[in-house]
């Protein structure tokens, strides 16, 4: 009995062990499907308006149905590998916020997380097919390099909205004007299939001129000679593509106009009309001759302007009010009030309306919130709006723009070489038709800026005057020395240089100029009130300041003091400064070159950090100090950013976005010596990074002046401002009223 049963269960575990084989060898079989092969197959296309070709919201046919792709955790990543799929070899940038409109159907996708080197994006990590908890409003757009894949037959294109116009031109016909850039004046052309095609006139008005001027960069309209062009097309061939426009005049791009296509033959269309002709006027900073000079007078005397912004046109929205700079809330800020600060500036529509603080955040006051406009007011102080409440605004929600603005040409005289990425190398310009590198003998971060700049880089990170490290197998002459800018300029030839002749020390390949560029940068900003309610005067012993002595923080005449008696009287204040950048404030410096000091026991990350001046009312310097950086650190930060650098232990050194360093006014050489100062009335003037070491957004907010009058034992601070410098009426009045007092001897 026991043997059969024994014998039948060897039969059966023998049967089960060959179903067990057999299943696991026909499992092994077959191939391994990929995250492709198991769904459906994917297409993929660009959407929405106001785009070009190779931009767009990304659209994905899944299941038989075409979707989105949500903004959330989106990065350049997902973008490479998208515009892959589109047969463009890469991308160069991406959208968030259904920028190019919102579309229709599911949100296929959300929370993808590429590497960028997937051959699909089934292949990056996602919630998965269908699920996403995102609205319409946050659909991804997509940027793509305008150059194809080299064999690429299938395309991915499908466009959405065939009655949508996508880009459009003003060809010049004049000889003269074909060379000369902006192009100002010319047929209006849209691109249609390779080509471009005309629009008809019939029915055409100032307010179609005026939404094509705003495409084209330009602020407003003017009248065109019609006649002289109906002379000259006349003998041209003609392709029309669009009649029956009818813009408002506010719209920022002709697509969101009513307008018709021509079906059929296109040729024979437009009877008794004539191809569209606009001529525009162009804003202060694209006028060639002499005219820009009182333009931009007029222009800084406005209520409006940009900060922070790495190129012409964009930037923070600031507006002037009761005699101070504040910020507008982003409270229903959209294309059409975003347009009208474009046109008032000087630039064309608004190509982006920003919210949240992209171009970081203001200081002061927020002047403006919801503000409503029709898109035709002149400025935006005529557009309804609401005044600020305690609760309404932080200045998280900074409002900005990014405008349109002519095209210039600019980008095609300057290259970088060399470099180890696309954002950094060595500066090669154009002179004529050679192609040279640039002498680095002065170059500086006010340089670098500019070439960052003219390339569309952003911002610099490092003007680098060394460029050893960089390849030199292609190394061209050098063609241009002596280069010094201000920083606003927007191309290198707008600077000052040698112009034909070179003057150069260093003429090696490895002493030309070089940039690192970076998409953002830091934005240092004193908070001048803490000056005014803090400054007051010390005499202090000198036994107490050896020290300060050896870190030269004394005047000249120290040196002849009978040490270790008497005293120096110091006009002593505290400082506070705050990085509104979108980029953490680091020293230049690396830790390996820091330089201790024995005496305060401590590194200075930077030689000079700060400059404290006291001056008469046309500027001459009477007393002056200055404060290396003893120690760059989050001293305190908003509520919900977090402190990355600190001191202690030899710490990294620096200050985050939304955080400020303080430096106490009981602290060694936070003053200015005025021990040699006669009564009178003067300026205190304090200026951050005063030698443009570390790359800043925006320059013109790093000084902060104000007002002192001097008896020989008090002194009163009054009126301090960031930026502008105080005029002698000022003074006057400030004579009358002498303001806050501070009394206080030491």
């Amino acid at each position: 009995m026991r043997s059969s049963s024994a014998r039948a269960w060897q039969e059966l575990l023998a049967l089960l062990c060959s179903v067990w084989l057999w299943v696991g060898a026909a499992q092994r079989t077959g191939p391994t499907p990929t995250a492709q092969s198991q769904g459906p197959k994917l297409k993929f296309r660009l959407a929405g308006y106001p785009r070009k070709h190779n931009e767009g919201r990304i659209e994905v046919f899944y299941n038989e149905e075409w979707g989105t792709i949500c903004d959330d955790d989106f990065t350049l990543a997902n973008a490479h590998v998208l515009c892959r799929h589109l047969g463009f070899v890469a991308a160069t940038g991406w959208a968030h916020s259904a920028k190019y409109g919102k579309g229709i159907g599911r949100v296929w996708l959300d929370n993808v997380n590429c590497g960028g080197s997937e051959k699909s994006i089934a292949d990056c990590r996602s919630r998965g097919w269908g699920n996403s908890d995102c609205s319409h409003e946050e659909d991804a757009g997509v940027i793509c390099k305008d150059e194809r894949i080299l064999g690429y037959v299938d395309s991915n294109i499908i466009e959405a909205e065939q009655n949508q116009v996508e880009e459009l031109r003003l060809r010049p016909v004049v000889s003269g004007a074909r060379k000369r850039l902006p192009v100002t004046e010319g047929v209006v052309e849209v691109r249609y299939k390779e080509g471009w095609a005309q629009i008809c006139d019939k029915g055409w008005n100032h307010k179609n001129s005026r939404v094509v001027c705003g495409m084209m960069g330009f602020p407003a309209e003017k009248k065109v000679n019609r006649n002289f062009y109906k002379l000259y097309l006349e003998r041209q061939q003609l392709s029309y593509r669009l009649h029956s426009v009818a813009c408002t005049g506010n719209e920022v791009h002709i697509s969101m106009c009513p307008f018709e296509f021509y079906k059929g033959n296109a040729t024979a269309a437009c009877k008794g009309g004539m191809p569209a002709v606009v001529s525009c006027m162009p804003g202060p900073l694209f006028t060639t001759g002499s005219a820009p000079k009182k333009k931009q007078q007029r222009q800084g005397q406005q209520r409006v302007r940009l900060k922070g912004g790495a190129k012409a046109g964009e930037g923070r929205v600031e507006v002037l009010k009761n005699s101070e700079w504040g910020t507008v809330c982003d409270d229903r800020w959209n294309l059409l009030t975003a347009s009208v600060v474009c046109r008032e500036l000087g630039f064309g529509s608004a190509k982006e309306a920003l919210t949240g603080a992209r171009m970081g955040q203001g200081m002061g006051p927020i002047h403006m919130n919801e503000v409503q406009c029709a898109g035709l007011e002149k400025s935006l102080w005529s557009c309804p709006y609401k005044n600020i409440t305690a609760e309404d605004c932080k200045h998280s929600e900074d409002a900005g723009v990014r405008c349109n603005i002519p095209y210039m040409g600019y980008e095609t005289t300057i290259r970088i070489v060399g470099g180890r990425t696309p954002t950094e190398g060595r500066v090669e310009v154009k002179r004529g038709s050679k192609w040279g590198t640039v002498c680095s003998e002065g170059w500086t971060t006010k340089e670098a800026m500019v070439a960052c700049r003219q390339l569309g880089l952003g911002y610099s990170l490092h003007a680098v005057t060394e460029t050893w490290y960089w390849d030199a197998s292609n190394v061209t002459e050098m063609v241009l020395s002596g280069v010094r800018c201000a920083g606003h300029e927007m191309a290198l030839s707008h600077c000052q240089h040698h112009g034909n002749s070179l003057n150069c020390k260093k003429m090696g390949t490895h002493f030309a100029a070089g940039v690192i560029c970076s998409e953002t940068a830091s934005d240092l900003l004193l908070h001048a009130p803490l000056v005014q309610e803090t400054a007051y005067i010390e005499d202090r012993p000198l036994h107490m300041l050896y020290c300060a002595a050896e870190e030269n923080c004394l005047s000249s005449t120290a040196r002849n003091a009978n040490w270790p008696y008497g005293h120096r009287r110091l006009l002593r204040f505290s400082s506070q400064i705050h990085n509104n950048g979108r980029a953490d404030f680091r020293p230049k410096a690396g830790r390996h070159s820091w330089v201790w000091h024995e005496c305060h026991r401590h590194y200075h990350s930077m030689d000079i950090f700060t400059h404290y001046d006291l001056l008469t009312s046309n500027g001459s310097k009477v007393a002056e100090g200055h404060k290396a950086s003893f120690c760059l650190e989050d001293t305190e930060c908003q509520e919900d950013v977090a402190k990355r650098y600190e001191c202690a232990n030899f710490g990294e050194q620096g200050i985050t976005v939304g955080c400020w360093d303080l430096y106490r006014h009981d602290i060694d050489c936070q003053w200015i010596d005025i021990t040699d100062v006669r009564p009178g009335n003067y300026i205190l003037q304090v200026v951050i990074n005063p030698n443009y070491e570390v790359a800043e957004s925006d320059f013109t907010n790093n000084a902060m002046k104000c007002n002192c009058k001097y008896d020989g034992h008090r002194i009163w601070v009054h009126n301090c401002h960031i930026g502008d410098a105080f005029s002698e009426e000022a003074n006057k009045r400030f004579e009358q009223y002498p303001g806050q007092l501070n009394n206080q001897i030491v």
